[in-house]
């Protein structure tokens, strides 16, 4: 996996029912490094903390590699990497292989894999379309927070290198799999195996504790 685009944003406000609302999402690329801080992105915009940046939220990766099943349903949009407000675009990410508990070296920042995104309706304004939550959450194509474990620069080209594999966890895939798709009679073994996991959030292990009812 490597970088291949750096991206922050400006504050915009957007109008969201009969509201002004202010917004970081609207990132683009930048042509110099970018700091990767243990609860944000240095120079980054995180508006609304409740919900964006943290210590299990300081940075958000998404794949180079989905951008064109995105493009091919929104063809008209002005596309620019960024678009999904992520702070790093990367290539050769999948959902599929990763698992949550890695951590890799990124240029002079260490960082561990947390926890995948969970769209609100700024994505929806971004793409001037609100029915796009529902096809990003069923896309399974979330992407992912990053917890930094040592601050640092990350520049375009940089490569992932791993670090530190939690063999026995489970993979960003499975759990959005848990989080929005769970089947009781195919998913059982992947649940108990992310309650019992002390690298899976708190914030994402409480919408999933009601499946053990």
């Amino acid at each position: 996996m490597r970088v291949i685009s750096t991206n922050i944003a400006e504050p915009k406000i957007i109008s969201w029912r009969g509201k002004d609302v202010q917004t970081g999402i609207y990132k683009f690329p930048v042509d110099q490094s970018i700091y990767l801080d243990k609860e944000d992105v240095k120079d980054d915009h995180v508006i609304d903390r409740r919900y964006h940046g943290g210590v299990d939220k300081a940075c958000y990766l998404y794949s180079v590699e989905h951008y064109p099943y995105w493009k091919e349903k929104y063809p008209d949009l002005e596309w620019n990497y960024g678009m999904f407000g992520e702070n790093l675009t990367v290539e050769g990410f999948y959902e599929s292989s990763i698992k949550i508990g890695n951590i890799y070296k990124l240029g002079g920042a260490l960082v561990q894999i947390s926890r995948p995104r969970q769209p609100c309706y700024k994505l929806g304004v971004r793409f001037e379309n609100q029915k796009i939550i529902k096809e990003f959450i069923d896309s399974l194509f979330s992407g992912v927070y990053v917890r930094v474990l040592k601050s640092g620069k990350v520049s375009t080209g940089d490569e992932f290198i791993l670090e530190e594999e939690n063999k026995n966890g489970v993979s960003i895939k499975e759990l959005n799999i848990l989080l929005f798709h769970y089947n009781k009679e195919t998913d059982s073994t992947i649940l108990r195996t992310a309650v019992n996991d002390p690298l899976v959030a708190e914030g994402d292990k409480k919408y999933f504790k009601k499946h053990l009812a």
